[in-house]
């Protein structure tokens, strides 16, 4: 029963993510935290992370902005260790709340003008590249740093959302080489690998019917569910 409850919230996750661009670990964070607990959980979500990733790249492969990828992917380089040094040292009460702290700030990153109003250029890309591969570690969750340098340096959505898959992938090749592999049976995440590609698939041909607002609207109400059950799961930890 788990592994099905998981493969559709990596179906859901992944067809949301085609349409929008983003949000695939923003939505799959909740019940896969809730499954398989902080460490399995993003060990296994950054890992369906890079096959969305690499299954999305060749539709959007004429849009990508390759200097502008690098820009942001070697300064999260530099920073992803510190990520995983996190992960090992927290207990898993506290790692519950700081995942859901990093989704919830994933959620009102965007909303914040002073935050993204300070990110553009060269050294807003380094500030938002390394703060996004510390997150992408330690949580999966390194789309919100992204998006604010977007919106800071006026980055065309579409080109944005294209190129954001390649940072997505290096950045989930570091954590799994980083976190290891998941712990759970090979066929149960092969079962996810598949539920995470069919979801790319569907979405591609959703993606020609279904407004992305309409998808983002779904992504934020999961999203906000998962963070908030999520956060109350680490705080009954923490005082059990």
């Amino acid at each position: 029963m788990t592994v099905v409850l998981a493969g559709i919230a990596a179906f859901v996750a992944a067809v949301i993510q085609r349409i929008t661009g983003l949000g695939f670990v923003l939505v799959l964070v909740g019940p896969i935290v809730l499954l398989y607990g902080p460490v399995e959980g993003i060990t296994l979500g950054v890992l369906l992370a890079l096959v969305a990733s690499l299954a999305a790249i060749p539709l959007v492969w004429r849009h990508i902005e390759w200097r502008r990828a690098w820009w942001l992917i070697w300064p999260g380089l530099i920073a992803a260790p510190f990520g995983a040094l996190l992960v090992r040292v927290l207990p898993d009460a506290a790692l519950l709340i700081l995942i859901a702290a990093m989704a919830f700030f994933a959620l009102i990153a965007g909303r914040l003008p002073a935050l993204s109003a300070s990110l553009t250029g060269r050294a807003g890309a380094v500030v938002a590249g390394s703060s996004a591969g510390f997150m992408h570690v330690a949580s999966g969750l390194s789309g919100p740093p992204l998006a604010a340098y977007a919106v800071g340096d006026r980055w065309p959505q579409r080109r944005f959302a294209a190129t954001a898959q390649v940072i997505f992938v290096a950045f989930s090749i570091v954590s799994v080489a980083l976190r290891g592999l998941p712990a759970s049976p090979v066929s149960d995440v092969g079962a996810l690998v598949l539920a995470t590609i069919a979801g790319i698939a569907i979405g591609t041909i959703l993606a020609r019917n279904v407004s992305p607002r309409i998808a983002r609207v779904a992504m934020l109400a999961l999203a906000w569910a998962g963070a908030t059950v999520v956060l109350g799961r680490g705080i009954l930890a923490l005082l059990v």
